[in-house]
């Protein structure tokens, strides 16, 4: 692996904003709004921790930051968490600058200066890259990805990362569910910790129980410097936009449905699917009446499914 270059050294400002607190912008009903919205992503963010144990004592968190809404709110919510969690841990904010075209590249490290939260600038130009290798008329998505996690993956070894967070939300998984369903024949989603393939890396996803419209009523009281995605975002008719936009109407419709889905994706039933790795639907037998009989002499049904 090639040395550090300058432009990527690690920055730790001093920074002048507190890590609580609400903005001071904001009028009385907007910052009782705020309060209210930060202690709810806080909760979740802290329960989704806590249930899949994503961050231990002594870690050294790489916030991957693009500079939109949701990476963001993971970041400040994280270091808000910093102040009153039972552990120890770092965090480090890593920006992978992908050289596209217009890229406004201050507006992460004047804010990041100003938060105080040390930093990374890593340069690498996967943008040539990805138009190079993508068909004409091809969504980038795919090739981009791969790349972006390569680079991140390889830095966070490189400083010793233990833990590296990504910005998805309960949307995110619920949209990767249906474009895998729709798309890619499998039921798979993102998962909220996840191992990686060279098993060096473990992600974690600390906005997995977060909607995304609280996370982008968030940013917006917050006042993040957003920087939006010219890349794929220059592209029309993505699946992805297009399995969103269902998602937002069912939410709008069915206020509960999405609560719903993504419960789901915590209750699986092998036994109730088709998936014979997952379950021996080969060997499956009856059971004997007499081992059947409960003790005052009636059938046990409890276990009988239609």
């Amino acid at each position: 692996m090639a040395a550090v270059d300058a432009e990527e050294e690690l920055v730790i400002p001093g920074g002048d904003e507190p890590a609580t607190g609400t903005p001071d912008s904001l009028d009385k009903k907007s910052r009782t709004e705020f309060n209210k919205l930060q202690k709810r992503l806080r909760r979740l963010v802290g329960l989704a921790i806590t249930d899949y144990n994503m961050i231990e004592e002594g870690d050294k968190v790489m916030v991957c930051l693009s500079g939109g809404k949701d990476s963001y709110t993971m970041l400040e919510i994280l270091l808000n968490l910093q102040i009153s969690a039972p552990v120890k841990f770092e965090v480090v904010a890593v920006n992978l600058d992908q050289k596209q075209p217009g890229f406004p590249e201050h507006v992460l490290p004047e804010y990041l200066t100003k938060r105080g939260v040390p930093f990374y600038i890593l340069e690498k130009d996967t943008y040539s890259i990805v138009k190079k290798l993508t068909p004409e008329g091809k969504t980038y998505c795919a090739v981009c990805s791969r790349l972006r996690r390569g680079n991140l993956y390889a830095f966070a070894q490189e400083i010793g990362a233990t833990k590296v967070a990504l910005g998805h939300h309960r949307d995110d998984m619920l949209a990767t569910l249906f474009l895998n369903l729709f798309h890619g024949g499998k039921l798979k989603s993102m998962p909220p910790k996840l191992l990686s393939d060279d098993g060096r890396n473990i992600l974690i996803r600390p906005l997995a129980y977060c909607k995304e419209k609280d996370i982008a009523e968030f940013a917006r009281l917050r006042g993040f410097p957003i920087i939006p995605c010219n890349l794929c975002g220059s592209q029309e008719n993505l699946q992805r936009a297009a399995i969103n936009e269902m998602l937002r109407e069912w939410d709008r419709q069915y206020p509960q449905r999405l609560d719903s889905m993504f419960t789901a994706l915590q209750n699986v039933a092998p036994s109730q699917l088709a998936d014979r790795e997952l379950f021996d639907f080969v060997s499956l037998k009856t059971t004997p009446r007499e081992e059947a009989t409960a003790d005052d002499g009636r059938l046990d049904v409890v276990n009988l499914s239609i």
